[in-house]
């Protein structure tokens, strides 16, 4: 079988983010000191199976970056495309001036062993306590430990939104299986 070569062109080296965005776009929900809020992330990766460790890059300049900074812990939500609008609607405006849950009409749950809140309206809310924080000061990088986690048993692959960049994403689509490729051991 032959496979197709591309031909390539020099690539603005400030947009290759297009190639590795690493996975669904986010909703991290905080609190500080009876302050809540919600941000829209796309800059994360698994770092750790067990104990589950989740790295994020969180600007500075984000009014969620001292709340979360300052508490320890946050929860990671992740939102279908049903969600599209409200997720770039987040991510458009601060929470310094705006109630997001609010202003989004979405549900704040309490969380099990986290203050900041679970995102009803989410497929899944991963509760996350900092594991690491030495990278937050020079990179603004957390790394957390997933403490505990909410999902539906269905669907097991939900539609999620994944950033391109420059306002463009795709929408998870048809699922495939290469499972019977696997070694076992790499499952």
């Amino acid at each position: 079988m032959r496979r197709r070569r591309y031909r390539k062109q020099d690539f603005p080296v400030a947009d290759i983010r297009r190639f590795l965005e690493p996975g669904p776009i986010v909703l991290v929900s905080s609190a500080w000191k009876g302050e809540r809020n919600i941000m829209t992330m796309g800059w994360h990766m698994v770092m750790e199976f067990s104990p589950a460790l989740v790295g994020c890059l969180i600007a500075g300049s984000n009014h969620s970056f001292e709340l979360i900074r300052r508490a320890r812990e946050c929860v990671i939500n992740v939102p279908t495309v049903e969600l599209a609008d409200e997720v770039v609607g987040i991510g458009n405006c601060s929470g310094a001036t705006v109630d997001k849950f609010s202003r989004f009409r979405l549900t704040a749950l309490p969380a099990a062993k986290v203050k900041a809140p679970l995102i009803a309206e989410c497929y899944a809310n991963l509760e996350c306590r900092l594991h690491d924080g030495r990278l937050i000061d020079r990179y603004n990088v957390f790394i957390w430990e997933v403490v505990k986690a909410h999902a539906p048993a269905a669907p097991k692959y939900p539609r999620t939104l994944h950033y391109h960049g420059g306002g463009v994403f795709m929408r998870a689509g048809k699922t495939v299986s290469y499972r019977r490729k696997f070694r076992p051991e790499m499952l």
